[in-house]
């Protein structure tokens, strides 16, 4: 097999730009690094026109503006499959607005597949088995080898067929105005850094008391530490699970980490005394400046709420199965609660609640409204 060219310079970006700007509908996808760096990038966008499959290396290249108006072009179909990640790294990386998309998961959501990964689906439509061998590559090594360039190129070759094909039978169900909101939508995510304490992130972080979550907090700025030194993901230094029982446990020697599940004699050997120096700085953080985990307003209890939020539920079981979707991409649990509890009575008043979109409106608002009316 021939492999695909790869685009090293930014000068070659401006003649591949005139290229896709004939094009009516381009397939794209990404590889990044997430796995294998503290700050995980985009090392390798891949584009299939009518013509060819060809790739761009953005740690070569460096500039893309040059391709910023082919992405924000509405004119130009731009077909991803599970395009979230890819949109919000794509405007993180390079400021690229992603309009025109056409997302291949999202349609198989709104087809009621049960499994919806690309493998899965090609699969399935076209019996194309995908080797997914290099899905956790460091795709940040130069050079890539030709089986990582046939692989990233295998992952859009396939896209146009499968666009078209799901296009007919979302169209057959007289479902395209609801995938095209969805598509609307997720042009729309963006990328976020965390703010606040890093134990937010920590699950089961909510369970420790002040002097434990004040432990976890300087364990926590250690691991960050060690692997933005080390340039590596976080889990690879330590995982969440051994620093919450660490945090638990307070140890004040070597021998108190040993036996703490997750912890191994390499981990004492190399990391031991860094730990317990978080955990002395932690012990030491005075009772008044210990962080306390962040718990939301409680909300009084409304039995008829409650009430009305088990008939939405067992309202959309039926709903999903005569739709034949998944209950929650019909509508989910939290939109559900707020339907509950305003109680909408008309469609004016359902149409106020936030976050629910213009094609649930339409095709679920009488099903709500009576529900709620017990009809």
């Amino acid at each position: 097999m021939t492999l695909p060219p790869i685009l090293t310079h930014a000068k070659d970006l401006a003649p591949l730009a005139d290229e896709l700007r004939r094009e009516a509908v381009i397939a794209v996808d990404l590889e990044a690094d997430s796995m294998h760096s503290y700050r995980d990038k985009v090392c390798l966008i891949q584009f299939t026109t009518s013509q060819r499959d060809v790739l761009v290396d953005p740690l070569a290249c460096g500039d893309l503006s040059a391709l910023k108006p082919i992405f924000a072009d509405p004119g130009i179909r731009k077909i991803f499959h599970a395009g979230d990640y890819d949109i919000r790294s794509l405007h993180r990386d390079f400021g690229i607005e992603v309009i025109g998309l056409f997302d291949t998961m999202i349609c198989s959501q709104f087809l009621g597949e049960e499994r919806i990964g690309l493998a899965d689906v090609l699969g399935k439509y076209f019996s194309i088995e995908l080797d997914k061998k290099f899905q956790k590559a460091d795709w940040s090594k130069r050079p890539l080898s030709p089986e990582m360039i046939a692989y990233a190129a295998e992952d859009t070759r396939h896209l146009h067929q499968l666009a078209i094909l799901l296009e007919e039978k979302i169209n057959a169900l007289d479902r395209l105005e609801w995938v095209k909101e969805e598509f609307a939508l997720l042009e729309k995510v963006r990328h976020s850094e965390s703010d606040g304490p890093l134990f937010l992130r920590i699950k089961g972080a909510a369970l420790l008391d002040p002097l434990a979550l004040a432990i976890l907090e300087e364990l926590l700025l250690w691991r960050n530490e060690v692997a933005q030194r080390r340039d590596t993901p976080v889990f690879k230094v330590f995982g969440n699970a051994p620093l919450l029982q660490i945090a638990r446990n307070a140890p004040r020697s070597l021998q108190g980490l040993v036996g703490i599940e997750g912890v191994s004699p390499r981990h004492v050997d190399r990391y031991g005394r860094q730990i317990l120096q978080a955990v002395e700085r932690g012990l030491a953080l005075p009772e008044a400046q210990r962080p306390r985990y962040p718990r939301p307003p409680r909300r009084e209890k409304d039995p008829a709420a409650d009430k009305r939020l088990t008939k939405l539920k067992g309202w959309r079981k039926e709903m999903a199965e005569s739709l034949n979707m998944d209950p929650g991409i019909v509508i989910n649990n939290a939109l559900l609660e707020e339907i509950s509890r305003r109680a909408p009575q008309t469609s004016e008043q359902l149409a106020q609640v936030p976050m629910l979109k213009r094609w649930q409106q339409k095709i679920l608002g009488i099903g709500i409204l009576q529900t709620l009316n017990g009809k």
